[in-house]
């Protein structure tokens, strides 16, 4: 049963749809330096394939229906689908930079985000077909985003400009600005499971924003470590895991207090980046994207149970499979 007030309930552990029960457990590392995507078995740890694509892929997104996990690579104008099923790549789309790629809670329309052009390119979930471009010229750097619980809204962070811009999805239009503060660098971005606040990581401030998802606007700010970038909710909706790319650790934020609670470092230091739970919430798998290798991270004791060597600049890697109804994009936001 999925319970009112909990965006994430269908994300529990063992919730997996019928799609994704058929998917390998697998993690798919794009490394945006050597345009390739290292595979990795959850069961062992080890590369089990490496595979071209095309030039800088920065994330691998799974679409909306749960059957396709697409490679965004924005220098080379593609996206590359993965079958989850087997873990290979089958033949690349041309999309104009998509450097990131969501889609509409519905799932009539897929949003690539085109960093270098400052669009939000809102296309066909299957063919990728531009229906309509959305110019947002005040946000140098768009990059990340995560919907209100209705859908309706996306909160998307601008990592050159020090703000964020408010998207009404259904208008397809920019609705409001919050300004964080002067030489702010917002970056990945994620709602609670109440539904009322959102979390932004702020990469040159070290910690990450409160922001009223009603009212959007902001409450706070909460330091958490030097270059915070990545945000993850734990399997049972208690925890966001914050990454601290320049200082190799992740810190614990309790949804409930809505502060930080703990922090783990990476035994022999990294640059943890981008990423994602498994399946089970036991493990958290992250990209070391200055170090050329992959961190899988004991959820219950913060233990270093892999260091994956891998491609150079591995960036947003994702987890498959993960429980949940359908994907609204990312490196993997199901809800």
């Amino acid at each position: 049963m999925l319970r009112r007030g909990d965006v994430y309930a269908a994300g529990r552990p063992g919730r997996l749809s019928r799609r994704a029960r058929r998917a390998r457990a697998l993690v798919y590392v794009p490394n945006s330096a050597s345009d390739t995507v290292d595979v990795i078995s959850q069961r062992t740890g080890r590369v089990i394939r490496r595979f071209a694509v095309g030039a800088e892929p920065q994330h691998v997104t799974p679409s909306w229906d749960l059957r396709t996990l697409w490679v965004t690579s924005d220098r080379g104008n593609s996206l590359t689908p993965i079958d989850p099923r087997t873990g290979r790549p089958g033949r690349a789309v041309r999309v104009l930079d998509p450097y990131n790629l969501y889609f509409t809670a519905d799932g009539r329309r897929a949003i690539v985000v085109a960093e270098a052009y400052r669009r939000l390119d809102f296309r066909r979930p299957h063919s990728m077909r531009l229906e309509h471009a959305l110019h947002v010229p005040t946000c140098a750097g768009v990059d990340h985003m995560d919907f209100t619980a209705d859908g309706r809204r996306a909160l998307v962070s601008c990592e050159f400009s020090g703000r964020m811009i408010v998207v009404d999805l259904r208008r397809e239009r920019v609705v409001k600005t919050i300004v964080l503060r002067p030489g702010a660098m917002p970056q990945d971005v994620k709602l609670a499971p109440d539904g009322r606040t959102f979390y932004v990581a702020d990469m040159a401030a070290g910690g990450v924003w409160l922001i009223s998802a009603r009212h959007m606007r902001k409450l706070r700010f909460e330091p958490t470590g030097r270059g915070a970038h990545g945000l993850y909710p734990s399997r049972d909706g208690r925890l966001l895991y914050v990454t601290n790319r320049g200082e190799g650790s992740i810190t614990r934020i309790s949804f409930r207090r809505r502060r930080p609670v703990g922090k783990w470092r990476i035994r022999g230091g990294g640059s943890p980046d981008m990423g994602g739970v498994s399946a089970d919430g036991r493990v958290l798998w992250l990209s070391g994207r200055y170090d050329g290798e992959v961190y899988a991270i004991s959820t219950r004791t913060g233990r270093l149970l892999h260091r994956v060597r891998v491609g150079s600049g591995p960036h947003g890697l994702c987890v498959w499979p993960q429980p949940g109804r359908y994907s609204i994009g990312h490196t993997g936001i199901l809800r």
